[in-house]
């Protein structure tokens, strides 16, 4: 303790390390308003990692019951799944680009129209499917049911249009609801869509169906967390830089008490130390 109160009179008595005690500080109050975002995001990514989990396993529910309007939709409600009757309108089915599997490689999804028995149409994502062998659209895109068909399948938000993107025929660059319906020239639901789960009758190849993902809310909360204890860690290296450099300047001016301290520091550094006849005797040993 000799040392460290030498160290807190130099600080308080020598107008030179005010201004770096200023600095380590303002230093100090940076990293923790860091660490607290760090924080703070990691809260935001539990809260919306655990509204998936409890979405994604609740039970399904009439379309209306969520959606009461064409255009409604909140995002608490991603992942909740929903009950769908009707027919598949296979001639104005579209592929959505750029669009990877969890492991990363790149596809399409299928994104079929699907009219509702009251007439209005609901957006359904059938699923993924690989690039081609050969060439960049997909060797085959597996037909859904024909007829009335009961369809299962979790809500997602309009992705919007992808300003200054493009698309051959039969592709779309986004999930964009409002061109699919001024495609399909219908009354559709253009605040969400849904991701298939189920089709009742089945058939016997289908899409990859998309599962919800952790990953879905951004980064791994364990990510944050580690920032946020690197930010307080770098807090405290900063006051510890402080006083490092202030028993550098009394060792310089010869205090004796830091001096003193010093040089037992070194004295333990050498009892410690292996003797050059121990050292000798290791290398022997090696050989």
């Amino acid at each position: 303790m000799g040392q460290f109160s030498r160290i807190l009179k130099a600080l308080v008595a020598d107008g030179r390390w005010h201004r770096y005690l200023a600095l380590a500080i303002a230093f100090a109050i940076g990293c923790a308003l860091l660490s607290w975002w760090q924080f703070s995001r990691r809260a935001d990514t539990a809260e919306a990692n655990a509204l998936i989990t409890a979405n994604a396993s609740a039970g399904p529910v009439p379309l209306d019951d969520l959606l009461p309007s064409r255009t409604a939709y909140r995002a608490s409600l991603q992942w909740r799944t929903v009950e769908v009757r009707g027919q598949y309108l296979t001639d104005d089915q579209l592929l959505v680009r750029n669009r990877v599997d969890p492991n990363g490689n790149p596809g399409f999804e299928v994104l079929t129209p699907f009219r509702l028995e009251d007439g209005d149409v609901f957006v359904l994502d059938r699923g993924w499917v690989s690039i081609g062998t050969k060439q960049d659209r997909p060797d085959l895109v597996p037909a859904p049911p024909t007829g009335t068909v009961t369809v299962l399948a979790r809500l997602q938000a309009d992705e919007g249009p992808l300003p200054g993107r493009t698309a051959p025929t039969g592709e779309i660059p986004s999930i964009d609801l409002k061109q699919v319906a001024h495609d399909v020239g219908a009354p559709t639901y253009t605040g969400a869509y849904g991701q298939v789960r189920s089709e009742s009758p089945a058939v016997a190849t289908t899409p990859e169906r998309i599962e919800p993902q952790p990953a879905d809310t951004g980064v791994d909360e364990g990510t944050h967390l580690s920032y946020a204890i690197q930010w307080i860690i770098f807090a405290l290296l900063g006051f510890v830089a402080l006083g490092w450099s202030i028993r550098r300047d009394l060792l310089d001016a010869g205090d004796e008490v830091v001096t003193a301290a010093e040089e037992r520091a070194v004295a333990r550094r050498a009892r410690r130390a292996p003797s050059d006849e121990a050292v000798e005797d290791e290398l022997t040993d090696a050989r």
